[in-house]
């Protein structure tokens, strides 16, 4: 058995990737750009989204360099490792941090830039046919997802080569985690950032514009709307795209530390390099699966979507048997470890039809949500926290059931071999099965803000009611698609922290010299650590939510100031001042997105060196249960209020005469009400959780030297 016949699929891939995300983009950029007023409004969100980049970025660059310097120190006071001097290793994980962190920008920003310009083109194409609208906002979308995931392959795989992994592949993993906590601590503020901003611009436009002021969504008259539709990008796409970075990232880099106790039995590489390869089949099955989709005037296109991602499981359940066959087969039962990478798989699959089932409006979780609107916002609030704490039955099974299988099949492989460690390696082939199409997953998230963009664009344009009525059809999908999203990145957070929970524990061992498998929580200090990790979830979320709150305020007084000062803008003969109202919410996320960031990177720090390395597993172990229920809990009761709203401004709800119950009674009131409580959740919270779960994860790994 050898690794080298597959390795090859890892540079391929990688190549293929910016080669098909550089072609994407070609055919993105070449499109009619429409009408002069299309392009008038695309500008200003292009520019005022630049702006937010730009300013976010300078401040997390600042606290990346901060970070890189202290990872340095601790190293090089703290940890040994054979072979290898002091200085050495704390150089090595410094760069490691600053190069990860440095790739996470780039997929944030490359995502962003792609994303802004393919709204216009996706509302021009909307003008002719739903069909073209869709390829083009799909493979808007694609450039962010297929960059993300190949960035992130080529550069764990760049990484491993530079830091001596074909000589000693036994101690590269170790010293290549940095690039993980690099990933993981710009994804955080990444995605705190964007997700305060988009928020904040949502909910000042949606309660002055659509509760107070009776003007439609996207009004041109709305001074919050150009901010609200540059959130969309900064949130979704930016801060998303960081999100997935980072999740591959570190789950690769785990599931190759955990390869190295089984390497250490056989000394076969191939143990620590197949994540990278079956990542990389994976990658190439979401491309194919991309290409395939194809749109139509007349089909869903939520079915073209769905035929694409089953292309894709398909190929990628292919590619998981090659691979298994071919890397993992000691004694012929590598059949063992193709069980548990498709369970991942299957787990992926899953986790879609969850989401969909409490967030999509033909299911019943929506519709009670919708039926409880007509008695007012206190029963609407009721109902859609009751559905938030129903998700976590299906979505914790789903977990529970794939982690038991997968190391089942793990122990099974075990037993035929008679080597050891294969339950905690079947729960990584698992993760990485379940990652196998996260490029095209983070594809249908993108397309998700593109296609809201576009519906904003056409409709501050002015555009005619058939262009709006395909681009509301397309917004419709991506709200679909990106609560999806959040989903799959939850149920891989759940999966990778175990995984990476494990190769914490190696990482003690290697450092103490003695077997560290089990945390007893009898012992005092280490059941306080695990409450704290509790605490540390709920903590976190109430300041990310509260920054929400904040910003919203400011900005729900800027707008009812100009309607008051100036009304002419309700008259159409005063144009608001949108950039005031995109500066202050710019400025309000940057600060408030501060507190929660620092929070998430200090509390763990505090909680090794004061309790020592058994607690910090401990609050790893609890804030990782904690984190991946309310996270459940967050994004999938926000969803289920943002799809009650949509529900009723589609007509679907009537009352006991049978009479529409649309925009602008009382229950689309109470039903705005709830999605606009639930926007910090679905939007803010919710996906920061997922980073704020594998942040714990490499920042335990990372600094452990200071725990022991």
């Amino acid at each position: 058995m050898d690794a080298s016949p597959l390795l090859w699929v890892v540079p391929l891939s990688g190549v293929l990737a910016i080669a098909v995300a550089a072609y994407f983009a070609y055919d993105v950029l070449r499109s009619p750009t429409g009408t002069p007023e299309m392009q008038k409004v695309a500008g200003a969100i292009y520019v005022a989204a630049v702006a937010f980049i730009q300013r976010q970025y300078r401040t997390i660059a600042l606290l990346a360099l901060g970070g890189m310097v202290v990872i340095g120190l601790v190293i090089y006071f703290f940890e040994s490792a054979p072979g290898v001097s002091a200085s050495e290793l704390a150089i090595k994980t410094s760069i490691a941090f600053i190069v990860g962190a440095a790739c996470s920008m780039a997929s944030g920003i490359v995502g962003m830039f792609v994303a802004v310009k393919s709204n216009l083109r996706t509302a021009a194409a909307a003008q002719h046919s739903v069909a073209d609208a869709l390829r083009i906002s799909l493979r808007g979308g694609a450039v962010s997802g297929i960059l993300v995931v190949g960035l992130s392959l080529i550069g764990v795989f760049a990484m491993f080569i530079a830091y001596g992994g074909f000589t000693h592949p036994d101690q590269a993993p170790f010293t290549i985690v940095g690039f993980g906590f690099g990933a993981s601590f710009v994804a955080l503020f990444a995605q705190l950032g964007g997700g305060i901003y988009t928020k904040a611009a949502d909910l000042g436009a949606d309660l002055v514009g659509k509760v107070e002021a009776g003007i439609p969504e996207d009004d041109p008259r709305n001074a919050a709307v150009i901010a609200d539709l540059v959130g969309d990008n900064v949130g979704d796409c930016a801060g998303r795209g960081a999100d997935l970075f980072e999740s591959t990232a570190a789950e690769n880099i785990g599931a190759m530390i955990l390869g190295v106790a089984i390497y250490a039995v056989t000394q076969n590489p191939a143990w620590i390099l197949f994540p990278l390869v079956v990542r990389g089949f994976g990658l190439i099955a979401s491309m194919i699966g991309i290409f395939t989709v194809r749109g139509s005037d007349t089909k869903s296109p939520m079915s073209s979507l769905n035929l694409g991602y089953y292309i894709t499981i398909a190929l990628s359940i292919a590619g998981m048997f090659l691979v298994t066959q071919v890397m993992l087969n000691e004694k012929g039962a590598g059949y063992w470890f193709f069980f548990a990478g498709v369970v991942g798989i299957v787990t992926s699959l899953a986790f879609v039809y969850i989401t969909q089932y409490y967030t999509a409006g033909d299911w019943r979780p929506v519709k009670e949500i919708a039926e409880a609107a007509k008695t007012g916002p206190a029963t609407t609030i009721i109902s859609g926290i009751a559905v938030g704490f129903e998700t976590t039955a299906a979505s914790a099974i789903t977990i529970a059931l794939a982690l038991f299988f997968s190391h089942f099949f793990g122990v099974k492989w075990g037993e035929a071999t008679g080597l050891p460690h294969g339950g905690i390696y079947g729960t990584a082939v698992a993760t990485m099965g379940m990652l196998m199409s996260a490029a095209f997953i983070l594809a249908e998230d993108t397309f998700g803000p593109i296609t809201d963009n576009a519906g904003g664009v056409a409709s501050m344009a002015r555009a005619s009611e058939e262009t709006r009525e395909r681009t509301d059809r397309l917004d419709a999908v991506g709200n679909t698609t990106k609560a999806l999203t959040k989903g799959y990145a939850v149920g891989s957070a759940a999966l990778a922290a175990f995984l990476l929970f494990s190769a914490y524990l190696d990482k003690v061992a290697q450092l103490t010299g003695k077997p560290f498998n089990s945390v007893d929580l009898a012992k005092v200090e280490v059941f306080l650590g695990g409450f704290l990790g509790a605490m540390l979830v709920y903590l976190f979320s109430s300041l990310a939510i509260r920054a929400v709150g904040r910003a919203g305020a400011a900005i729900i007084q800027e707008v009812r100031m100009q309607f008051r000062e100036h009304p002419g803008i309700m008259a159409g003969t005063e144009e608001p001042n949108y950039a005031r109202v995109v500066d202050i919410t710019t400025a309000s996320a940057l600060r408030n997105m501060i507190a929660p960031g620092l929070l998430a990177v200090g509390a763990p720090i505090v909680v090794g060196v004061l309790l020592k390395a058994e607690a910090e597993a401990a609050l790893l172990m609890v804030g990782t249960m904690a984190g991946v229920i309310l996270a459940t809990v967050l994004n999938n009761g926000g969803g289920a209020w943002d799809n009650a709203k949509k529900y009723i401004e589609s007509g679907m709800l009537k009352d006991e005469q049978g009479r529409v119950l649309g925009k602008g009674t009382p229950a689309h009131a109470a039903a705005v009400v709830g999605d606009t409580v639930g926007d910090p959740f679905k939007d803010t919270a919710g996906p920061s959780l997922h980073v704020l779960i594998k942040l714990l994860a490499t920042i335990t790994l990372v600094l452990a030297p200071l725990f022991v």
